[in-house]
């Protein structure tokens, strides 16, 4: 078992990049395989979805954080010690507010740049021996506390709402990777293609900008599989994902994100 770790990016906020995480990491763990997400975000959209979605598997009301991310980083403690088990195949490092000391900490504890983006890879490099999957779910920003962590992805995965302004951010993460990480930094961090999230069905600006899309990156670099922006998953945001074989909408949603998972499998097998 050696995991590859990925992530999903846009430098634009609310495309869905936690939902998505949050989802695909679900529907792999459901197909067998062990799969890890790290709430890369002091916000901890994320914990606050798997917390929820704990809860609905165990019947348990309060689940109870003991260690977070930014702790465990300070006290140097393996994260694989705090993971928390949301169901089978599938566990949580949780965040909280205080990782917003991140960039504080590397710039104390560390002297040079480079080793500051080559922290967390190193950091988490134990973990890839325990899982067949690492997702990062990162903020959408530019920062030396995000370099880390796209530093420490095998993969990358930009998702693409089909607004203008998510292409462009989507150009500019491509090129930003390229220019400070791989040239800058010697990273081997790959982009595995760009996933679209289409806001309604056959809509002329989503085929507008899918399109462009497709001129801009190559058709073999766009995602076969498309994402629809759903009521259900605004709802699992709020309630923690919900799977009831009986409900329409929840079948959907795990269609939807078992064919992004099959195909990052595919391309994974690609390479």
């Amino acid at each position: 078992m050696n995991a590859t770790i990925l992530s999903f990016l846009n430098f634009k906020g609310g495309v869905g990049k936690t939902s998505t995480t949050a989802l695909t990491s679900y529907n792999l763990a459901k197909m067998g395989y062990k799969v890890l997400t790290i709430d890369f975000d002091p916000q901890a959209n994320l914990t606050s979805l798997f917390l929820k979605t704990k809860s609905i598997q165990t019947g348990d009301q309060v689940i109870t954080i003991n260690t977070a991310l930014m702790t465990a980083i300070n006290n140097k403690v393996d994260l694989n010690d705090i993971a928390i088990h949301i169901m089978k195949n599938l566990y949580l490092v949780p965040n909280a507010v205080d990782f917003s000391m991140y960039s504080r900490y590397l710039d104390k504890n560390i002297k040079t740049e480079k080793e500051k983006v080559y922290f967390f890879k190193n950091y988490i490099k134990p973990l890839r021996s325990k899982y067949d999957f690492i997702f990062i779910d990162v903020p959408p920003t530019i920062s030396l506390s995000n370099d880390t962590a796209f530093n420490a992805c095998d993969q990358i995965i930009v998702v693409l709402q089909t607004q203008e302004r998510s292409l462009s951010g989507a150009e500019v993460l491509i090129e930003y990777l390229q220019k400070t990480l791989i040239d800058e930094f010697d990273s081997q961090v790959d982009v595995m293609g760009i996933l679209p999230v289409l806001s309604k069905r056959n809509a002329a600006v989503d085929e507008e900008i899918l399109n462009s899309a497709i001129k801009k990156f190559g058709e073999k670099n766009v995602f076969q599989n498309k994402i629809m922006l759903m009521e259900r998953i605004k709802r699992m945001d709020m309630t923690g994902i919900t799977d009831n074989s009986h409900d329409l909408w929840d079948k959907k949603v795990h269609q939807s994100f078992t064919g992004v998972a099959e195909e990052i499998l595919k391309r994974l097998g690609d390479k």
